[in-house]
């Protein structure tokens, strides 16, 4: 299987109903990292977790969402097709503090499920930090195996079918 369709050039604006709420967020996708998604995560990952290594060269190739609530960004991550894996490798989801709780992850999880399906995409994984390993079942992961250490940090993979075809 080759790389599906890639992300939009330009930063492109999508609404979502997530979950049946009724209420909508403003959701921006990337195709470079963006200034909002750098902060987040520096304060989330850097700041709050101790990562240090916290931008690598998958951002150059890696599409980037941005959630925003009132023009405010709120959540981001990243997603880029993996030949090695061949599929969709979702990653970097973080949520600022002050908004966390009110199911964002989900929502963040949901956007970036609809922008690989959009670009034709079956299956998506993660290297899930265990810890928050239960959130991403809850939302239809499965998690494949052995853990492995990023950055002093247990991780382990974890995948889901987007499309009942694969």
């Amino acid at each position: 299987m080759g790389k599906p369709d890639s992300a939009p050039a330009e930063a492109v604006r999508r609404g979502y109903d997530f979950r049946g709420k009724g209420w909508r967020m403003e959701v921006k996708v990337f195709k470079r990292l963006p200034e909002e998604a750098k902060e987040i995560r520096i304060k989330v990952f850097v700041e709050e977790q101790g990562f240090q290594d916290e931008f690598d060269h998958t951002d150059d190739i890696s599409t980037h969402i941005v959630l925003f609530e009132a023009s405010e960004p709120i959540a981001v991550c990243r997603f880029y097709y993996s030949a090695e894996r061949q599929c969709y490798v979702i990653g970097r989801i973080a949520v600022l503090k002050e908004f966390r709780g009110r199911d964002l992850g989900t929502a963040l999880l949901r956007a970036a499920e609809q922008e690989i399906m959009r670009m034709h995409g079956k299956t998506a994984e993660l290297s899930a930090q265990v810890r928050a390993s239960v959130f991403y079942e809850k939302n239809g992961y499965v998690s494949l195996g052995e853990t492995h250490m990023d950055e002093g940090c247990p991780h382990v993979w974890m995948k889901k079918k987007l499309r009942p075809d694969t």
